[in-house]
């Protein structure tokens, strides 16, 4: 419960997003916290309007599991549906087989209207979802299986009772009516990926298509777009069911998908099963204390996180974009990971919840360099999906490496990893071959910038994206560390030595005249510019979707190191103070027309984009960790909400919610590749984890509440600790971390350095 303290110190601040809240939300809550135990605070709903750019989905999917779908609209407060699909390939990247309801009269015209529906009428669970269709007085439900779903079409009486099919992307597509119940349907993904379904009806049904505004009564359409209906006879109500099943390989492999899981089940029966899937994972961390929009805002977090990566294998084989084969296999084969996102806090926190799925993650990224010649950095169902900058996965499989993950052939692994840091182009959007500006890197340890209004001399620079020449040096500076990190295990030392050198490229665009990490052009001069602003949309000329300021702290391999390119550990500390601080200098309608991933802004902290997640904990490297404690809570109070606005920015699937559900635990992890964890100030008196391996990390906050944040006291297994961090060896031993809460900092308190484990190679 909020104290009386509480109350009025925050009343004013509460009032008007209280009452926003209240209408726009509750009902839908009402309805959205049906289920039992951790599921009853589970809300797809929470960020489904987005601050500026993409909002969340109220993803219904069995956990990493193929089927997905959510209802087509533009957010949530759009009132109308344009369709429902059969599957979402990929997140944000697109879904096929499209279906709808009709109670009208068959025309063309009547495959691109809207649908109008009730919010306060809809369910939103990951498992189950249904909605009132309004202005037809129908009523749809739907649950996902692995590779399965059923809808469920509720019509009235007197009306025409119709179901429209379509699609969603170019290329070929068909439909086909095979008897007066089965129905079988591909539709062309991404240009050449053939996607299948095949579909049983509850009732017999009277099949035709539509093109160029002719109705036919066919059994079977082929074209681009392939139009078809359903028509069932009768004027009593009536619901229809679909029942089917999808493959990436073969009609053939979706009937057998279909008779795998929907032989001889039912509706209840699928969403009892999804229920249950989803209870065990949400059953994994258990919280006490803390308020309900706290549990509803951890939990809704921890749901988010099993959007993605899917696993894609059908009966021991699957589909890979990366060869355009069929393989045989029978371990798990995953895609869609966007590890410019995702390698921060999301993969560091399924090796805590289940290493085993990391572990077979990892070896699905072996088997990508193997069957494409290059380590993937977003692999997709089309294969690796040339977005952002980096090579990250190299961070993730040093994390695992660290933290004793095996199920990977990692020799293989860092062959790929190798490859892609001594041979792949390090342009943003960009995959393939090297050219003259990596040459350029290797040579002189950055990448260069041109100055404004300078015309790029390299046709291979993506026209929107640009050089993103000082977030390339930074990011791999860090890829460098964490390959070096690699080598340094399996013994490789002369690469050791090499890729750990060139760690420490990011030194060579640090300005102490700014006291930022700055760009220089070819010839080493620096480039005059206003970090805060200049570089064109979302500053990509020299950062990426945040300024210079967001990138002066993105060197998590070598604190220590970054500290002393500040001048210390005062400096380093009252330049955090500042971050915080400091104005935009311009209104935020002009930050955002050219920052618009620059959201959930505090000074010049973007809480809204994955670099940012990190910032707030380097506190505790400066002896100042009640300020971590303070900027954290009030960083998880302020932007993440438990309603329709409560993620700050593009939510990727479980990238920017991972730091919800640590920050929320009281722990994070900075630097990805060590395995350490920098203590915050958890939002919960008491939170458990089941492992894997059969024990509980248990992490108890005395006395914790909205207002008792800083920590006084901590131990860790019954001994003291007086440092602000413990290891992950310690948390899957099945630690207990005890700290005491209470209203007022202790600025004593994790100021010890010694034995500090997170400096590594920082030399």
């Amino acid at each position: 419960m909020y104290t009386i303290t509480f109350l009025k110190k925050r009343v004013k601040n509460y009032c008007l997003s209280s009452l926003l809240f209240t209408a726009l939300s509750v009902p839908a809550m009402a309805q959205n916290n049906s289920g039992t135990g951790n599921l009853k605070y589970v809300d797809p709903s929470i960020g489904n309007v987005g601050h500026l750019l993409e909002p969340t989905r109220p993803t219904v999917q069995l956990p990493n599991q193929i089927m997905r779908m959510f209802p087509i609209r533009k957010d949530y407060i759009d009132d109308q549906i344009s369709s429902f699909p059969l599957l979402i390939v990929s997140h944000r990247l697109g879904q096929v087989f499209s279906i709808k309801p009709s109670v009208k009269s068959i025309t063309e015209s009547g495959f691109n209207s809207r649908m109008t529906y009730d919010h306060d009428l809809e369910v939103l669970r990951p498992w189950y979802y249904s909605t009132y269709l309004i202005d037809d007085d129908v009523t749809v439900e739907y649950v996902p299986g692995k590779r399965v779903g059923i809808y469920q079409f509720r019509f009235p009486a007197n009306s025409e009772k119709s179901i429209l099919l379509s699609g969603y992307n170019d290329g070929a597509a068909q439909w086909k009516l095979t008897s007066g119940t089965e129905l079988t349907g591909m539709e062309t993904y991404h240009d050449d990926i053939k996607v299948y379904v095949y579909a049983v009806l509850s009732e017999k049904a009277k099949f035709g298509s539509v093109t160029n505004n002719k109705i036919s009564t066919t059994t079977e359409v082929t074209g681009n777009p392939a139009k078809a209906w359903l028509n069932f006879a009768g004027n009593e109500e009536k619901t229809i069911s679909l029942r089917y099943a999808v493959s990436f390989i073969s009609a053939e492999q979706a009937k057998k998908n279909y008779a795998e899981e929907l032989a001889g089940t039912t509706f209840a029966a699928l969403k009892a099963s999804g229920e249950e899937a989803w209870a065990k994972v949400m059953g994994q961390i258990n919280v006490t204390g803390g308020t309900e929009a706290q549990k509803r805002s951890f939990y809704s977090a921890l749901y988010r996180c099993y959007e993605r990566p899917v696993n894609i294998n059908e009966g021991g084989k699957y589909y890979s974009g990366y060869d355009k084969k069929i393989h045989q296999s029978n371990r798990p084969f995953y895609v869609d990971d966007w590890m410019w996102d995702t390698y921060l806090a999301h993969h560091p926190l399924r090796t805590i919840l289940s290493p085993e799925q990391e572990g077979d993650i990892l070896n699905s990224f072996v088997d990508m360099y193997q069957q494409s010649g290059w380590m993937p950095t977003f692999p997709v169902l089309f294969g690796d999906h040339a977005c952002m900058n980096g090579f990250h996965s190299t961070v993730v499989f040093a994390d695992a490496l660290s933290k004793g993950l095996k199920g990977f052939d990692i020799n293989k692994a860092y062959e790929g990893m190798r490859k892609n840091a001594t041979q792949a182009t390090m342009l943003p959007w960009r995959n393939g071959p090297k050219g003259p500006l990596e040459d350029f890197y290797y040579k002189n340890g950055y990448y260069p910038a041109l100055h404004p209004d300078e015309q790029e001399t390299d046709t291979n620079v993506q026209s929107f994206e640009k050089r993103q020449a000082v977030a390339v040096t930074l990011g791999t500076s860090y890829d460098d560390w964490a390959l070096a990190q690699i080598a340094k295990k399996l013994g490789k030392t002369t690469d050791y030595e090499h890729f750990l050198k060139r760690s420490f490229n990011y030194k060579n665009l640090w300005s102490d005249k700014e006291m930022l990490f700055m760009p220089k052009d070819a010839k080493g001069n620096w480039i005059d510019i206003d970090p805060k602003f200049d570089g064109g949309m979302g500053g990509r000329d020299y950062y990426d979707e945040n300024n210079g300021w967001t990138y002066m702290w993105q060197v998590q391999q070598n604190i220590p190191g970054l500290i002393d390119l500040m001048g210390g550990a005062d400096k380093f500390q009252a330049r955090l103070d500042q971050l915080f601080r400091e104005s935009l200098e311009r209104s935020k309608h002009e930050t955002w027309a050219k920052f618009p991933d620059f959201t959930g802004i505090v000074g010049q902290y973007s809480m809204g984009n994955e670099p940012s997640f990190h910032i707030p904990y380097l506190y505790n490297y400066v002896g100042a960790p009640w300020k971590t404690q303070k900027r954290i809570r009030f960083l998880l109070d302020t932007w993440y909400k438990d309603n329709v606005f409560g993620i700050p920015g593009d939510e990727d699937g479980g990238g920017m919610t991972a730091f919800v559900v640590f920050s929320s635990m009281g722990f994070y992890p900075v630097t990805p590749g060590v395995p350490v964890y920098n203590i915050g100030s958890p939002v919960f008196e008491n939170i458990l984890i089941n492992l894997p391996n059969g024990k509980q990390f248990k992490l108890i906050a005395k006395n914790c509440s909205v207002i008792n944040k800083y920590i006084q006291s901590a131990t860790i297994n019954g001994q003291q600790l007086n440092s602000p961090w413990f290891t992950h060896e310690q948390l899957v031993a099945g630690g207990e971390l005890v700290l005491v809460m209470g209203p007022k900092p202790n600025k004593q308190w994790g100021l010890t350095q010694a034995g500090n484990t997170l400096v590594v190679d920082s030399k």
